[in-house]
Formats: structure tokens, sequence, C-alpha cells
């Protein structure tokens, strides 16, 4: 081994989020992020060596990893919670680690080395009443007292950057803001794989398409308002993703508005699916009331699909001049954007050729390099 490997910083990646789950609403953005990080980070880096603490049965890839499981039952919040609190502490002393990444939200206060802190959003203090009080209540002390402790923290948009700076008092040259990309193979598929998977799904000739975990900040009853309002003939609304918390008022508004033959719930979709979903879709719809990111934009416009989404959080920064977008918590503003998007050929056109440029700008490698550079500004005395 040379010298300059030899002297290798050691980075422990707190990775519990890194979901075995199909299905799980842990495998939605937060999981995307994780993986995409871990997969990117650059291989046989000449000053830094990684592990990544996963637990049991969370998929091992990437070239410039090593791999801890540590117990299943960490994937019990609270379990996981007083792991990363008390047992992570002596697990980073037992590696040697020389930095810890915590890559969400939350890092192991007790720690004597330093740290860095992904931070996603800061949904728990903009909505808090679409998130459960305990939820709430762990979040809002622990990422608060993580973003101070961290030698340095990562926002995965300006938005998420402006919203720390402003909550906790960050000075804004102490946070580094890296966006996550797209996953590999994210693009239109073939016209005629997508007529055989829509016959193999059953799926309308015609619908307009959600997708993303069903929990309340999404804004769905609001888009199943819009679509009401909208008033489209032989269009469906596709609502995929898996149920995260607090869905059922999702379903209640379907109830009241007697649209449950016109919207349809397919449930998680494998990843492998995504591209022939978006493609499939007339349009996507993102009707969310507030983002850290929101990786389904990025994807659908990667896909050429005609994409409407919100001027919440970071969703201007992700769909750039590339989508339709209005007030987040407007139904009529939405339904009079989905009219207009169905409703002109040529707008859909404009929309489909713009979006794979937009997203273009986004790439997994680049996130990867970022965030090694992000761990030597952390190692540095000056951090």
């Amino acid at each position: 081994m040379s010298a300059i490997n030899s002297n290798r910083k050691r980075v422990g990646l707190s990775a519990l989020l890194l979901s075995p789950q199909p299905g799980s609403y842990r495998q939605a953005g937060i999981h995307s992020y994780i993986h995409g990080i871990l997969a990117n980070l650059p291989a046989e880096h000449p000053a830094l060596t990684y592990t990544a603490l996963v637990t049991a049965g969370a998929a091992d890839f990437g070239t410039a990893l090593r791999w801890r499981n540590v117990s299943p039952a960490a994937r019990q919040p609270l379990v996981r919670i007083l792991w990363e609190q008390f047992v992570q502490p002596l697990v980073c002393k037992h590696e040697r680690f020389d930095l810890l990444h915590a890559m969400a939200f939350v890092v192991p206060l007790l720690a004597t080395l330093p740290t860095v802190a992904t931070i996603y959003d800061l949904t728990f203090r903009k909505l808090p009443q679409r998130f459960r009080a305990a939820n709430r209540a762990y979040l809002g002390l622990f990422a608060r007292l993580s973003c101070r402790r961290a030698a340095r923290v990562i926002a995965i948009s300006h938005s998420t950057k402006r919203d720390v700076m402003q909550a906790y008092g960050i000075e804004g040259n102490h946070i580094d803001v890296i966006y996550p990309g797209l996953r590999v193979g994210m693009r239109r598929a073939a016209p005629r794989a997508v007529a055989e998977f829509r016959a193999q799904r059953g799926l309308p000739a015609r619908f307009i398409l959600y997708l993303g975990t069903i929990e309340p900040r999404k804004n769905l009853p609001v888009l199943v308002a819009a679509y009401k309002q909208a008033q489209l003939e032989n269009v469906k609304l596709v609502c995929a993703g898996g149920q995260g918390w607090m869905y059922a008022d999702v379903f209640r508004a379907v109830e009241e508005l007697h649209l449950s033959r016109e919207v349809l719930f397919p449930g998680y979709v494998p990843e492998a699916e995504l591209p022939l979903w978006y493609s499939a879709a007339e349009a996507f719809v993102y009707p969310s009331a507030y983002e850290g990111f929101g990786l389904p934009v990025l994807e659908a416009l990667a896909c050429g699909t005609p994409v409407i989404t919100t001027t919440a959080g970071s969703l201007v920064e992700v769909a750039g001049n590339a989508a339709v977008l209005c007030a987040p918590d407007d139904a009529p503003a939405l339904a009079d954007a989905i009219v207009r998007v169905m409703g002109d050929p040529l707008l859909r056109g404009q929309l489909a050729a713009s979006g794979p440029l937009q997203a273009d700008r986004f790439c997994w490698q680049e996130a990867g390099k970022r965030t090694a550079s992000t761990h030597l500004r952390a190692l540095s005395p000056q951090h």
C-alpha cells in the first residue's frame, strides 16, 4: 500500500434508511438519495476510504465502499434512534472513523469525531400539521442540534439551504448544496414497450399520473379536487406509490367526490417500471405543498412527460422552465393547468422536448464527487 493510501481518512456513512423492503415508503426520496450517493462516491479516492453502516439485508453495491451490517431491528424507528445516538458512537470508535456522515438528518450527539449531516427538507417545521406529533418532536429537536453540531451540512437544494439558514441560524458557508441525479436508464421508453406495458397492466388509453409516496404533504386531496373540477372526458387519474403516513385523507377525498372509478391506486411501483409509467402517461402532476427536491418531477422530465407541478420549496429549481407551475393548495389553479396541458397538443410537445434537457443538468456522478469534497472540508481544521 502506498503512503497516500495508508494515510487515507476513514469516513463512516450512516445509511440505516437504505431500505431492503420493496414497497416501503422508505424506498422513496431519502432511500433514492442515499442509494445514489453511495453508488457514486469516487472509487479509490486518494485521501478517503468509506464504510457504509446499513441494516442487514440492504443492498451491497459499488466498489468504493466497505459494508457493515447492523441489527435488522434498527429498521424500527425507535430502535434506530437509540442505535444512532448510543451505539453508533461506539461503532465509530471501533471502526476508527475519522468522520461520520449521517445521511438522514440526525448525527449522534455523543460522538466525539467530526460529523456531516444531510438535510432533505424541513417539512416537520413547514407543515407541522401533516406530521405525527412524535416524528415532529424528534426531528424538530434533533435536526436543529445536528445542524449546529455538524462540521458541515449538506442540503439537497438551495430551497432547503435557505430553510436551514433561517430556521437554525446556520451560516450559508457552512452548508453545501448537492443535488441528486437521475437513475440509470431514466429515459423515455420505446413505444412498443409502452404499448406492451399498457396492455399487461390494463392501463386506460389516456391518464394523468401522480407518482410518489401517498402522504399528506404531497397534497393529493387537492389533486383529486382539481381533477374533479377539470371535468376531463375519458381521462383517468392514476396515483401510484407506496403508502406513507396519514394517507387515509386521500382515499376519503376520492370517496366523497364519487371518483372511485376514475382515480386509480396501483400501489408501489418497482424501480425498473418507472420509465414505463412515466412514458405511458399523457401528463405528470406533482401537487406537493413542500419539497426538499422532488425526484419524481426530475424523472418525469427525463422521460419527456409533460409536467405540472407547484412553486413550493425546491420544485422551481428542479422544473426550471420545462414545466407548468401553479401555486400549491390551489385546486382551481391546478385544474386550470391540467385543462390547459391536456387540451393543447402543441404545449405538450414543447414540454416533452424541454423536459429531458432540463433533467440532464442533474448528475449522480457529480453529486458523488461533491459529497467527497464536503467530507474533505469537514476534516479540515477550517471546516
